[in-house]
């Protein structure tokens, strides 16, 4: 039975890890569970999965969580209870389900820790990707992809030879704009980001879809990732987000991975490495999917993939800062301080204005996501 810990396990992938275990039956148990203040949630899961220990980090609602789950279940609060769930080793397998860039350390605990990571926060890789990659090296730990791109790349290169890769191809939906007029955007309402066409996920994500800063992102998580450079990563817009991404090989023969928009089949996948174990997912039905397009992507439209780009060629400190300003400038938006073209336009000055770090360190990383969330706050 493999022992698993879900950091984040009442947002949006924690809960599809949950609904997954189930799936899976006996194959897996649940020892760790941590939220952020969703005490609520957190007790109606540690009633039923009957973890060893729970953290939730919001001190007050661990008030809450503590006194009704009593002493049978170890109940740790604050950042510093999440950060010592993260870094146990007694669990096969940690499932990082959580948000932004609070989701970087805990990623980097479970590594140092040697434990194996099914990673779904994107800003881990983002912002500390190469301090991430050299814990790997020295623990052994591997980290599995649970994005639905990432993964999709993760099987279709599965029994092949890294150096017979020409490029992978990242698809991506275009989020609820991609046909609407660009000069419009400073419109666009909270509302309107939030409904995406395709899938059903948390704000912040859904909100970068819409800008498509989600691809960019996934740019630099899949350079981490898969050991390619920029120029080897390509961004494909597929409205009907069927195909999840594609690898072109040396021959120019091109293997994709298909599927309904479903997070539970790449995040079952990360769980059942390497196979692929029954599930009674909505099936994918060819014939009723009907026709699948393609289209370059306009950065007109959504100058946050060239932002990525660009910040990935620089390295150093610059993907933090445009992960972190791109975050709380989302977060703005959301709050409705600023317009939705606003995002872009804060990240670009922010990397333009950091204090660049050609290698950093944690530390380093920490102070700059304060100076980042500074300097988002006050912009106009």
């Amino acid at each position: 039975m493999k022992k698993i810990s879900i950091l984040g396990s009442t947002g949006s992938i924690g809960k599809s890890t949950l609904r997954v275990v189930d799936n899976l039956d006996s194959q897996c148990e649940i020892v760790y569970l941590t939220a952020n203040r969703n005490a609520e949630q957190l007790i109606k899961q540690a009633l039923k999965y009957q973890p060893k220990a729970v953290a939730i980090v919001d001190n007050d609602a661990g008030k809450t969580v503590a006194d009704t789950l009593g002493s049978s279940i170890e109940v740790l609060t604050g950042r510093a209870g999440l950060l010592e769930i993260a870094g146990r080793n007694d669990v096969d397998l940690v499932m990082n389900g959580l948000v932004g860039s609070a989701g970087m350390e805990p990623t980097l605990k479970v590594v140092e820790a040697g434990v194996d990571v099914a990673l779904s926060n994107k800003e881990s890789l983002v912002m500390a990707g190469s301090i991430i990659e050299t814990a790997k090296q020295q623990s052994g730990a591997s980290i599995f992809p649970v994005d639905s791109e990432h993964s999709a790349i993760w099987q279709c290169l599965a029994g092949e030879d890294l150096d017979d890769v020409r490029k992978i191809i990242l698809t991506g939906s275009g989020g609820p704009f991609r046909t609407r007029n660009v000069k419009t955007f400073k419109d666009i309402t909270p509302d309107e980001a939030l409904n995406h066409p395709n899938w059903d996920m948390g704000n912040k994500i859904t909100i970068d879809s819409a800008t498509m800063m989600n691809k960019g992102l996934e740019v630099i998580e899949a350079h981490w990732f898969f050991g390619l450079n920029a120029d080897e990563i390509d961004i494909v817009v597929h409205p009907q987000s069927i195909i999840h991404s594609m690898v072109e090989f040396a021959d120019r023969s091109v293997k994709a991975q298909l599927g309904v928009p479903d997070m539970k089949i790449p995040i079952q996948y990360a769980l059942t490495y390497p196979r692929h174990s029954s599930a009674e997912w909505e099936e994918l039905d060819l014939i009723k999917a009907g026709q699948l397009t393609f289209e370059a992507p306009d950065l007109e439209k959504f100058p946050c993939i060239q932002l990525a780009y660009d910040a990935m060629h620089a390295g150093g400190t610059t993907p933090a800062i445009l992960n972190v300003a791109n975050e709380q400038a989302v977060y703005r938006f959301l709050a409705g301080s600023i317009k939705f073209t606003d995002i872009p336009a804060i990240v670009k000055k922010a990397c333009a204005d950091h204090h660049y770090i050609p290698k950093p360190t944690l530390a380093d990383l920490k102070e700059l996501e304060l100076w980042a969330t500074d300097f988002v706050s006050a912009y106009n």
